[in-house]
């Protein structure tokens, strides 16, 4: 039987890429580790012996302060009754955020409170993933993999062009103090390059309520590890940072021998045809749906219309039809929402929903709620007509909603494929969800060859 207090850490993902990442790098840090897709009860955890870490697959990041408010205060609270030593807030590597949605000023409020926490530490950088602070900038490869030029984050061709939340300013306390009314402070490189001991003594004298964290490669990260675990000591401590925490934390544990790293095979192999559904923007997914249908792939691309109520059923029927007679030909297939952020459906979406009178500020979430939905139940319709083993879905906030579409209880990872994106095991109630193979991956992550190395289980480097 699990107890409580076998749990090292709980966090909830503010999406579901996002959540992802942290299961993996939880897993190859050792910790027996599941991500719920759902609120965990305590009859759902123990129902997976020696689980040491639990995820929350949220989607908080596509949320306005007010909803944000009412998702995370009970998650945190639910966390918090298993007594972890540790509740992370995962956010993306990149700190997608803004004042009117996924604002982590909000996120640190919440947790603040829940933790009776007067400082909250922040940790975005992750070195694995391509992603470096230093003097509270942040700095950022072009994809996660492979040898992309490395931007600071508000000159990045990618970020800085988003169009929900662009970052506008390198320096990430300047970005933050737009969404919080907290003091800020830092602790810089060259605090962080003088070890353990120092950063312990900054932190001692930190009279902020925010209190950042650089990083720029692994030897940091241990030292983040080791300051959060001794303040984890006395009380569950609540963090909020990338998936870089998740890797410190293990590294700590690793050197102290609470935790052994797992090593999982590079190729898990191939069980195609695949299915991928894409609701990303992002120029990196779109050289991917380009190279797959040069190698292979068969392409549909999803209408606008599809967010159109009364056109679509009709829409959904036609992709199926179409996906379905794909599939049993053994050809593999990619559906997109939009391929590169200057695609005209993402203007066409956002009119539609202007013209329901939605408000500006709601697009997003409309957007991410009823592209996911389309696509979720475009898996669930064409699941039942193909005996489908593995699905690709691209995007963390469509994502968040298509998965949920698909009744998963549960994930569990099965093997890396690329950093931050690994390949997971469905658990459902449904029998044709159970076992499903699923990889989730962010619009940033992967390189162009992406999609062909899921449908072979090959790790990418």
């Amino acid at each position: 039987m699990t107890g409580q207090n076998n749990i090292l850490l709980g966090f909830y993902g503010d999406d579901f890429t996002g959540s992802t990442d942290a299961l993996e790098f939880l897993t190859l840090a050792g910790l027996k580790t599941i991500l719920f897709l759902k609120q965990p009860t305590k009859a759902d955890v123990e129902q997976f012996p020696d689980i040491q870490a639990i995820g929350i697959a949220g989607k908080s990041r596509s949320m306005a302060p007010k909803a944000m408010e009412e998702e995370l205060d009970p998650a945190f609270k639910i966390l918090k009754n298993f007594t972890p030593k540790h509740v992370h807030y995962k956010v993306c590597s990149t700190f997608d955020s803004a004042p009117h949605v996924g604002n982590i000023g909000t996120a640190i409020a919440v947790g603040s409170s829940v933790f009776n926490q007067q400082t909250v530490f922040v940790s975005p950088s992750a070195p694995h993933l391509g992603r470096y602070c230093a003097f509270g900038n942040l700095f950022a490869k072009m994809g996660t993999a492979g040898d992309g030029d490395i931007y600071r984050i508000d000159q990045h061709p990618s970020m800085s062009k988003h169009p929900v939340t662009p970052a506008l300013d390198g320096d990430l306390r300047t970005h933050l103090a737009k969404q919080t009314k907290k003091s800020i402070n830092l602790i810089d490189v060259t605090k962080m390059e003088s070890g353990v001991e120092k950063v312990l003594s900054e932190v001692e004298n930190n009279s902020a309520e925010i209190l950042f964290f650089d990083g720029l490669n692994t030897s940091h990260l241990q030292t983040i590890g080791s300051v959060f675990n001794t303040y984890a000591e006395k009380q569950t401590l609540f963090s909020v940072g990338s998936s870089g925490i998740a890797m410190a934390l293990g590294l700590d544990w690793a050197s102290k021998g609470i935790v052994s790293a797992k090593e999982m095979s590079a190729h898990y192999g191939e069980n195609g045809p695949i299915l991928v559904l894409s609701g990303s923007c992002s120029p990196v997914t779109q050289k991917q749906i380009e190279y797959a249908v040069k190698n292979g792939f068969e392409e549909i691309a999803l209408p606008s219309e599809a967010v159109n109520s009364s056109k679509q059923k009709e829409i959904i029927a036609s992709v199926v039809s179409e996906i379905v007679s794909y599939l049993k030909q053994g050809k593999s297939v990619v559906l997109h929402t939009s391929k590169g952020s200057n695609d005209p459906r993402i203007l066409e979406s956002e009119q539609i929903f202007k013209s329901q009178g939605i408000a500006q500020e709601a697009i997003q979430n409309a957007c991410s709620s009823t592209y996911g939905f389309v696509l979720g139940e475009i898996a669930k319709q064409v699941l039942k007509q193909v005996d489908l083993k593995r699905i690709l879905f691209a995007g963390g906030d469509t994502s968040s909603y298509a998965a949920s579409e698909l009744h998963i209880s549960a994930l569990e990872m099965i093997a890396p494929l690329a950093p931050g994106a690994p390949l997971c095991k469905a658990i459902s109630d449904d029998a044709l969800v159970n076992n499903l193979e699923l990889n989730f991956k962010g619009g940033q992550v992967g390189t162009p060859d992406y999609f062909l190395k899921v449908l072979k289980g090959e790790k990418i480097n």
